[in-house]
């Protein structure tokens, strides 16, 4: 079987950042896939599921009710390995352009205090699973990065 494209980046090398991981066609529809890289792979602690699970929650409301791009988020979610997530938006675009909205994003998350939405049995399927405190320490280390990219934090090693 050949190996999909994520699969040939050199982890070894991949810092955190955001990386265009792929753009689709289908039809008329265009979606850009986005890497949010917030541990350096195999060289880190990977993220623990609760505050995983936290940053998604926290993350996908925020997405979903932003005034510029909530219509054309498709998806957010973690990776299996847990050193990131995974944004899908309708639409083509670079890692420059998004960061405004990645900063944004992760400064909301690192602000955020309260009942994290969506984390009621009722909602959720796992809603004991969740760390808030990590998840804003998690998003304020990832914004250092954000705050300061710069090319080898936005497109991919060779």
């Amino acid at each position: 079987m050949e190996k999909i494209t994520s699969f040939t980046i050199n982890h070894l090398d991949l810092l955190p950042g955001v990386y265009v991981s792929r753009v689709d066609r289908y039809q008329d529809a265009v979606i850009t896939t986005f890497d949010l890289r917030m541990t350096a792979p195999n060289r880190e602690p990977v993220m623990n599921t609760a505050e995983l699970h936290t940053i998604e929650h926290l993350a996908a409301t925020f997405l979903r009710n932003h005034k510029e791009y909530g219509d054309k988020v498709v998806y957010f979610g973690p990776m299996g390995c847990r050193t990131g997530c995974y944004l899908l938006l309708a639409g083509e675009y670079t890692s420059r352009e998004i960061l405004p909205l990645i900063i944004e994003l992760f400064a909301f998350i690192r602000d955020f205090r309260g009942e994290v939405p969506g984390a009621a049995a009722k909602d959720c399927g796992n809603y004991l699973d969740m760390n808030l405190g990590m998840a804003n320490y998690l998003a304020k280390k990832y914004l250092k990065v954000l705050e300061n990219a710069t090319e080898e934090n936005l497109v991919y090693p060779e």
